[in-house]
């Protein structure tokens, strides 16, 4: 966990470190929720569709990329071991 102190301006304004959007993927003009707990305020990026549509985007993608590379190391590993004896497709 990684502590950063902020001014609260007049307006009640505060500034979210970069280091924190970046990490979170929070940009200008992103939506934030409040969420009181206990004695604590926890600030949070709302989980929306287009978020996690991308994220499942992302994840099929290096899905594809991992099984290609996993096709092409097999494929090269047949080409200079041959096929397993006993084994037929």
């Amino acid at each position: 966990m990684s502590e950063h102190k902020r001014k609260v301006g007049d307006r009640g304004q505060v500034t979210i470190p970069k280091e924190l959007r970046d990490r979170r993927g929070i940009e200008g003009g992103d939506e934030i929720e409040f969420v009181e707990v206990n004695d604590e305020i926890v600030l949070k990026p709302p989980t929306d569709e287009d978020r996690l549509a991308e994220g499942y985007r992302k994840r099929a993608e290096r899905s594809r990329e991992l099984a290609e590379e996993l096709e092409e190391a097999s494929s090269e590993a047949t080409g200079h071991l041959g096929d397993a004896p006993g084994w037929s497709e």
